[in-house]
């Protein structure tokens, strides 16, 4: 069945005393694309966590925030003594060459470059801690495809409505489009035998066939009417099919919209063209819909 691309998932799960949450939430995109916001002790593992995302949701604008909480400063930042030191030396040499006293601002040679730098965890520790945050995702992510699958069982069902008015005028349009040959035959006729009428001149039936052949086949919508049909049942099987199907249907759409249009240029009678307005209103509800659609 199809799924939508909006849903929401949150997870979290602790590790060394520290909880990490993670929050994501996807909206409708032409493609695949992630926005990921991650605290600076996490920032190595950004493309593991874009591709971990790729391979669940596979298309949709998808963002992810990371967040800890409970962490002590130890595994948030390190101080770079050496670095502080320097710094130091530097200061007092320059204070002592131009004989200036004034107190050292620790919070001021902290906000120098170099001094604070995000936590870094060994080698050992930075796997764990990768396996750790995929496996939160992982939770999230299937919040995300749960809360998709749920809204695209209800964009199926309202996608069915559609499809099934749509039939219903087309099958009106089906039936009404073989009435029209006969009805312009006797129509043509009439007019001509009224306006021949006072000469008493008879009207040449070859003349009136070929006139009436030549409407029909500037009229006829079998084609289109056939092209439709097969659309609808294209478009009805994609969405029960497994997968994603969201550019097909799209395409599927565009293409009924197409032979909607057609049909209305070729009609020349009120009802039939009374029944393509309302299956043209129909199919933009669709593509509409589609949009939706993963």
């Amino acid at each position: 069945m199809i799924s939508s691309m909006t849903g929401y998932g949150c997870a979290q799960g602790q590790l060394d005393g520290v909880t990490y949450v993670v929050e994501l939430r996807s909206v409708n995109s032409r493609y695949f694309k992630s926005r990921i916001r991650l605290p600076e002790t996490l920032v190595f593992l950004e493309e593991g966590i874009e591709r971990f995302l790729q391979n669940n949701l596979s298309r949709g604008t998808v963002n992810c925030v990371i967040r800890l909480r409970n962490a002590p400063a130890g595994t948030l930042f390190d101080i770079d003594e050496a670095a502080l030191a320097r710094y130091l030396e530097i200061l007092e040499r320059a204070a002592s060459s131009i004989d200036i006293k004034c107190p050292i601002d620790i919070a001021g040679l902290l906000a120098l470059p170099g001094i604070v730098q995000p936590a870094g965890a060994d080698p050992a520790g930075a796997e764990r801690l990768k396996k750790k945050i995929l496996a939160i995702t992982g939770e999230a992510i299937a919040q995300v495809r749960q809360m998709r699958a749920a809204e695209g069982t209800a964009l199926a069902a309202d996608l069915a409505v559609q499809c099934e008015a749509i039939n219903q005028h087309l099958a009106e349009i089906r039936s009404r489009s073989q009435d029209i040959k006969q009805e312009y035959h006797k129509k043509l006729r009439g007019r001509v035998d009224e306006m021949l009428a006072d000469g008493k001149i008879k009207l040449d039936e070859s003349t009136l066939a070929r006139e009436v052949a030549v409407f029909a086949d500037r009229s006829d919508i079998s084609e289109e009417i056939t092209r439709l049909d097969s659309h609808l049942k294209r478009f009805t099987e994609s969405c029960r099919a497994d997968g994603q199907a969201g550019r097909r249907l799209d395409f599927i759409a565009q293409e009924m919209l197409r032979e909607a249009n057609t049909i209305a240029s070729k009609a020349s009678e009120t009802e039939i063209i009374n029944h393509v307005v309302d299956i043209k209103c129909r199919i933009d509800r669709i593509k509409e819909q589609v949009q939706n659609i993963e």
